[in-house]
Formats: structure tokens, sequence, C-alpha cells
């Protein structure tokens, strides 16, 4: 299944953070924050800063949920991305 963003949307994967700390502490699943880290899937044709394959921080309430052949993405507008980690 092809999804294509329409306007200035973005469709992203989430970026999973790491399950333990530098001190090797295992975090449980529960105690973990909503990661806010994606690499871009597929653009909308109505952007121009950010391409596929880039990675970028959202704001942690932003996006939709959608799954696309199994896997979980999330949908966001270019307004909701705070940057791209290079």
């Amino acid at each position: 299944m092809n999804f294509k963003p329409l306007g200035e949307r973005l469709l992203v994967k989430t970026v999973e953070e790491a399950n333990t700390t530098s001190s090797g502490i295992i975090i449980p699943d529960n105690a973990k924050e909503k990661p806010n880290r994606a690499e871009v899937v597929a653009a909308g044709g109505d952007v121009e800063d950010v391409k596929v394959g880039d990675t970028v921080v959202y704001g942690k309430y932003a996006g939709t949920q959608l799954a696309l052949d199994g896997q979980d993405y999330i949908v966001l507008e270019l307004s909701d991305v705070l940057g791209v980690i290079s």
C-alpha cells in the first residue's frame, strides 16, 4: 500500500529510544516517554525544507497515528515539526 501525504504533511516512522540509561539501568516500557523523533518516509508536494530520510523532532502530542501494512506511522503537519537532526 502506498501513501502520499498531501500539501505540507509528512509521513514519518518513529525512532525508538534506548531501553537503558548510560549507567546500564533498564527502563521499562511504561516508564518511557512518547518518542518525539521520527524518520521521514514520505513528504507532501508542498514540503521543501524536509526530505525523505531526514530525522525530525516533532511536538509531543502532534500528528495522527496511522497503520499501513502492519507498520505504525504518524502523519505530521509541517508546522508540527520543530527541527531536523543532522
